[in-house]
């Protein structure tokens, strides 16, 4: 995501509001916002105006243009928003569009506010702000470490809206200290998060100094454990705006209360274009070597940092989401695994492993039978969905196969004797244990349907 904002001085040449060939075909229910007669459920628009210098029609490059949020002191704004108590307007647009939503927020900030853009699905966005008639900004991130087709998505998506992404970048010194130091996949050896600090974080917060409000793309059903609770708009738990300090920053979630599939089919509708990567399985779209496709069945966020824990699907430009989630950690979230959630792998065909059961398993050298156990968390949308393939190949290989099927829960105060012992690095873990060696072996293919796990057993057994 990257940010630049233009002051008076900043840009030469006419700039105009979206150019009406842009205007929405008459599609379905999605139609650009009327203001005359719009009414959003217990909100009244502000008739405060603004004197907005938009960015989102340039027709040509302006190499004179820098990044806003690291220039300019104040923004083009006449009066300043009066406050609001976001928590009571996000329960008012609970169940409001995300056109409604995205109009109410650029209605608000004007000027202040930009979309944070991906380069992925979120594109839906500019979209929906191109539908309000209003002018709006778009921003996004360059890692330098994005996908070819990412770079090509981000100029279409130009052409096609006649706008200017505002690109921020990492700081230079910064990443060289990083690859120097540590060279250009250290993240696969101790995690993702130094690089995005330095690549990502950092940048987004250099571009929300500038702004009052931002605009994400944030839906509940896209990670597990740390988006389910999304509002449509908050106070940002973890980033300050232009005025500095706690509370000086908005997030605009629009499509929160959004199903992926929904984003997709207003997408197709609206004719719009999209990265390439889609068509190859990708889903969420991040940096290329963090990135890669899923396979049906999987959760989207799956395809992101796919060797660490599956909770923690953050890479720091919301973790507000993984704050609120560690304030659980005492009550009865399961990041303490005391969630009253439904155990998963119900079945006679199945052995329920205690702490002593698997160490003794372990240790075995000469076993009767060989062992398949899947190490897990009940919490653990990855363990839901392969929890029917697994409880139907341990129903195959019940009776006279050679081999027991069964399951240890490895999250809460087991998962560091997990890790440390039974090679846990995400949920689920699947292990095979041969009868004559005390070493397991690691099933490593995220193929987790019944015939690859058959396949798998079969060339061990």
């Amino acid at each position: 995501m990257a940010m630049a904002v233009t002051s008076s001085s900043a840009i030469s040449g006419p700039i105009s509001y979206a150019s009406s060939e842009h205007k929405a075909p008459q599609i379905g229910s999605f139609r650009p916002v009327d203001r005359s007669n719009v009414s959003l459920p217990s909100v009244s628009f502000s008739r405060r105006q603004y004197t907005v210098k938009p960015v989102n029609a340039e027709p040509k490059r302006n190499d004179s243009i820098v990044p806003l949020a690291a220039t300019v002191a104040s923004p083009e704004v006449a009066e300043k928003a009066e406050v609001e108590d976001y928590e009571q307007l996000s329960k008012d647009l609970e169940n409001a569009s995300p056109l409604e939503i995205m109009d109410k927020a650029l209605a608000t900030f004007g000027n202040d506010i930009a979309i944070a853009f991906s380069g992925a699905e979120d594109v839906a966005l500019i979209e929906y702000a191109r539908l309000t008639g209003r002018p709006f900004r778009v921003f996004s991130l360059d890692t330098g470490r994005l996908n070819p087709e990412t770079y090509q998505f981000f100029d279409a998506v130009e052409k096609h809206y006649g706008i200017r992404i505002e690109y921020m970048f990492p700081d230079a010194v910064e990443v060289q200290g990083l690859v120097r130091s540590k060279g250009l996949f250290s993240f696969y050896e101790d995690g993702h998060q130094e690089c995005c600090r330095v690549r990502k974080v950092r940048p987004l917060r250099r571009a929300l100094k500038g702004l009052r409000a931002w605009i994400t793309g944030q839906r509940k059903d896209q990670s597990p454990g740390t988006r389910a609770e999304v509002p449509v708009v908050q106070i940002d738990p973890a980033f300050e705006g232009l005025d500095g300090g706690v509370g000086s920053l908005v997030k605009w979630n629009p499509v929160a209360n959004v199903h992926g599939t929904d984003i997709w089919n207003f997408l197709r509708a609206m004719d719009v274009p999209v990265n390439s990567l889609h068509s190859r399985g990708y889903v969420s779209i991040g940096c290329e070597p963090c990135t890669r496709p899923v396979l049906p069945g999987q959760h989207e966020r799956e395809g992101r940092w796919w060797w660490e824990d599956a909770k923690a699907k953050e890479c720091g430009l919301h973790k507000g989401n993984l704050k609120q989630e560690d304030e659980n950690k005492n009550g009865n979230g399961h990041a303490n695994g005391t969630a009253t959630v439904s155990d998963l792998f119900e079945s006679q065909s199945l052995v329920t492993l205690s702490r002593n059961g698997i160490e003794n398993l372990a240790k075995l050298e000469n076993r009767k039978e060989a062992w398949l156990v899947v190490l897990y968390a009940p919490w653990c949308r990855f363990c839901q969905a392969m929890e029917g393939s697994y409880v139907e190949l341990a129903e195959k290989l019940a009776g006279s196969s050679g081999v027991k099927v069964g399951k240890f829960r490895a999250d809460g105060d087991e998962k560091e004797f997990a890790k440390n012992e039974l090679q846990l690095g995400s949920f689920p873990t699947i292990l095979f244990f041969p009868k004559h060696s005390s070493q397991p072996i690691k099933y490593s293919s995220e193929k987790r349907d019944v015939e690859s796990l058959m396949a798998f057993v079969n060339a061990l057994r």
